[in-house]
């Protein structure tokens, strides 16, 4: 069963890779490109090169064909800390994320009618550590009425056609709920009926919170907890066209998205995620950052989706989501499909983790 909500604190706590369970049984080599990947990223941005420089330099030396010499690479060069809650937990919820397959075109019709947008003109971004130093990292959205910044439209807004995105539609789908969960993964692909995929991936959103329709569902005893996946979402949608939309809007979190176009030289061919390389799929995480570092590598023990069986491997962190908060909370993307979403959609596990750190530089806190 999934752990309760944690803390956002984390504590960091030392630990030995012969006590984390599976580190010897997994195949580190399998999340060598994930890292190479993102040591290219990481060396390109400051501060964080500082970082990371060491240990991304050495692994330029690294045989990148052999199992064992990868993970004494790791060993060599990072060391362990095991995450946990300010209230001394180690264990927290993993859920999972894909790329999805959808069906579009390019022009509004009586099947294609809902429209995916680009980042509208009217958003505003404010940075507040800009203001005020003690806010550092803290960002808002909103937009102006009159001189005043006010919250962004909320997704209710947006789907009646309050808020001014006349011009800014990518692209327009033949599914509301498919265009929902869109927005839940962050990235996905479009097959367009005039020929050819849109790739698209996470490009803002709208400053709103996000609120679970999930959970929502199951607090107004409309299903089971059992069946509250993004599946069981979904049938529950087709039962109930009617009452669609306000389900919907009860989520007035909305994301804004970009056109990608696929780098022929990229080894990985997986949607671009917050570090800004391609996800690696079953070995990249979301994560948060104000708790685990963009690009670090992390051991994850967790099962897989609605079992016991261990699910016990080196992961990267690559990505960030807007439900992804706190300090033992991760979602594994498992590749692009409808396998891959089978699998993400069922995933609600109980997890720990393992924060791997230059031995070249301080914790990160």
């Amino acid at each position: 069963m999934p752990a309760p909500p944690e803390s956002a604190k984390a504590v960091l706590r030392t630990a030995a890779y012969a006590a984390i369970p599976g580190w010897r049984d997994d195949s580190a080599l399998a999340a060598w490109p994930a890292f190479v990947a993102g040591c290219a990223a990481l060396l390109g941005q400051s501060p964080a090169a500082a970082t990371w420089r060491g240990s991304c330099e050495a692994a330029a030396t690294v045989d990148a064909h052999d199992d064992i010499a990868v993970r004494a690479f790791f060993e060599a060069h990072f060391t362990p800390y095991q995450l946990t809650g300010a209230d001394g937990r180690d264990s927290g919820l993993v859920t999972g994320y894909y790329e999805p397959l959808l069906q579009g075109s390019r022009q509004r019709s009586e099947r294609y009618r809902f429209p995916l947008y680009a980042v509208p003109d009217d958003l505003l971004v404010v940075d507040l550590g800009e203001l005020f130093p003690e806010l550092k990292d803290k960002r808002v959205r909103g937009r102006l009425e009159g001189r005043r910044v006010v919250p962004y439209w909320p997704r209710l807004d947006i789907d009646a056609g309050n808020a001014p995105l006349a011009g800014k539609e990518l692209v327009w789908v033949d599914d509301p709920v498919e265009a929902f969960f869109l927005q839940i993964q962050g990235s996905g692909r479009v097959q367009l009926a005039e020929g050819g995929v849109l790739r698209l991936g996470y490009a803002d959103q709208n400053g709103q919170p996000f609120r679970s329709i999930g959970r929502l569902l199951v607090e107004r005893g409309e299903l089971p907890l059992a069946q509250a996946s993004m599946q069981g979402i979904k049938q529950w949608g087709r039962e109930h066209p009617a009452a669609l939309p306000a389900l919907l809007a009860e989520n007035p979190s909305y994301v804004f998205f970009r056109a990608v176009a696929p780098d022929p030289a990229a080894t990985i061919d997986g949607p671009i995620g917050t570090l800004g390389v391609p996800l690696l799929r079953e070995r990249t995480i979301a994560v948060d950052p104000t708790i685990v570092p963009l690009g670090a590598p992390v051991f994850l023990a967790t099962t897989y989706p609605l079992s016991d069986r261990p699910l016990q491997r080196l992961v990267m962190a690559q990505d960030t989501g807007g439900a992804i908060k706190g300090a033992l909370r991760a979602d594994l993307f498992w590749g692009f499909g409808d396998d891959a979403g089978r699998e993400a959609g069922r995933m609600k596990q109980a997890g720990r983790m393992w924060l791997l750190w230059p031995k070249d530089a301080p914790p990160p806190y």
